[in-house]
């Protein structure tokens, strides 16, 4: 059986772009008790309406109710999981022990997913979790792909998710205090500032005085870790026993969720693995690494704090499409003339086309489409459909031979 492929839902419309860019299922947060409290997150309405919108095309929704939760959290909580129940929700994500034991006996009919924030690294953990109604496991990303396959041969009824892509935290499996301790904002609450992130100066005490160490003119970045990504080794993973790849970035833009989503999807079908790993290069990333797939890694640190930009520019939101016209909405500045690239879950991926005939929301001829979130007419030789993107190649020379080859 294919593995699933599980991408994060900032929001309602990001949820959607999940799905139609090829996700099998999503995973999202309520307004409460989630991990990515500064992610716009779902009400109830929300959610209900997502939930509907996933089942409708045979989809799944998992729900992270993942904070390390206080006693003060607990009736709210259990109010909640009656409510997930309600919806219909597929799963529920917990990493505290007592939310799994309240969810079990206030939502009996919710399965439960044990997130990588209860860190299980070891088939004892998994096969506890399994014995305490856990359908699902979450694994720690300190684990290597021998350790998968070591859980999945002691427990080979419960299912193994495993992280596939996306930023990683230099706290072991991302129980992290930095942030409580220099904001005020507890991680393990929600309330991640990503303070490891930042520049930091460190000293060194010589004979004459304190001297700063820096990795460059730009500061010291001891705890910035590079994005992970296991693009080249999905087979590797289903092998040991992954039942479920999940992308990481409930925060990150719709741009990246499609592209990403759309990327991991054609190579789980089969796609052109070397054109896909390109793909994965169009939207602005930190370096990548294998992390600890294949066991001990020193070189995960990103030393300069720099992400790298993507080779691709969101352009346009295709909103329809017809009669060889294509009507998008504007969300970086183009031009008539321009070459544009075609991001879809369709066939028309990867295709380029000039623009011409561009017309604005008077159906005056129109040369500049420079009106943010503006709606603009122009011929495009490709059907699409609402939901697919257009972008531009910053490499505009490599666009027009691509072009001029097609």
């Amino acid at each position: 059986m294919k593995p699933e492929l599980l991408a994060p839902a900032g929001n309602l419309k990001k949820l959607k772009c999940a799905i139609n860019f090829g996700a099998d299922a999503v995973y999202a947060g309520g307004k409460s008790f989630s991990l990515r409290a500064f992610s716009d997150n779902f009400t109830d309405e929300e959610l209900a309406e997502g939930i509907a919108y996933a089942h409708a095309r045979g989809k799944s929704v998992y729900v992270a109710v993942n904070i390390f939760a206080r006693n003060a959290d607990l009736s709210a909580m259990e109010e909640y999981f009656r409510t997930l129940q309600e919806m219909h929700a597929d799963a529920v994500l917990v990493s505290d022990l007592g939310a799994l034991a309240l969810c079990r006996r206030a939502a009996p009919r919710l399965a439960v997913h044990i997130s990588t924030q209860a860190n299980v690294t070891n088939a004892a953990a998994a096969r506890a979790y399994s014995e305490l109604g856990a359908s699902r496991v979450v694994l720690a990303r300190e684990l290597s792909v021998a350790e998968i396959a070591a859980i999945h041969a002691a427990c080979p009824a419960l299912e193994l998710e495993a992280f596939v892509h996306g930023a990683m935290c230099i706290s072991y499996s991302g129980r992290c205090y930095l942030s409580d301790y220099l904001d005020g904002r507890p991680a393990n609450r929600g309330a991640c500032v990503q303070a490891c992130r930042r520049a930091y100066r460190i000293q060194s005490r010589q004979a004459d005085g304190w001297c700063d160490l820096e990795a460059d003119g730009r500061g010291t970045y001891v705890m910035n870790s590079k994005d992970l990504n296991l693009s080249a080794h999905l087979p590797e993973l289903a092998a040991a026993g992954v039942c479920s790849f999940k992308i990481e970035g409930r925060m990150k833009s719709e741009y990246y969720l499609a592209t990403v989503v759309n990327a991991y999807r054609r190579l789980l079908d089969g796609g052109d693995p070397a054109r896909l790993a390109d793909e994965l290069d169009c939207i602005d990333h930190r370096a990548y690494t294998l992390a600890y797939a294949f066991g001990e890694n020193r070189d995960t640190v990103l030393a300069d704090g720099s992400q790298e930009a993507g080779m691709c520019e969101f352009v346009a939101a295709v909103l329809s499409s017809e009669n060889g016209y294509v009507c998008a909405e504007m969300r970086n500045r183009f031009y008539e003339g321009e070459t544009l690239e075609v991001l879809s879950p369709g066939d028309a991926f990867g295709k380029a086309f000039r623009v011409t005939d561009m017309r604005d929301e008077a159906g005056a001829p129109c040369r500049d489409a420079r009106l943010v979130q503006g709606h603009y007419t122009f011929a495009c030789p490709y059907p699409l459909a609402a939901g697919d993107i257009l972008r531009r190649r910053k490499n505009r020379e490599a666009t027009e031979n691509g072009l001029q080859n097609r």
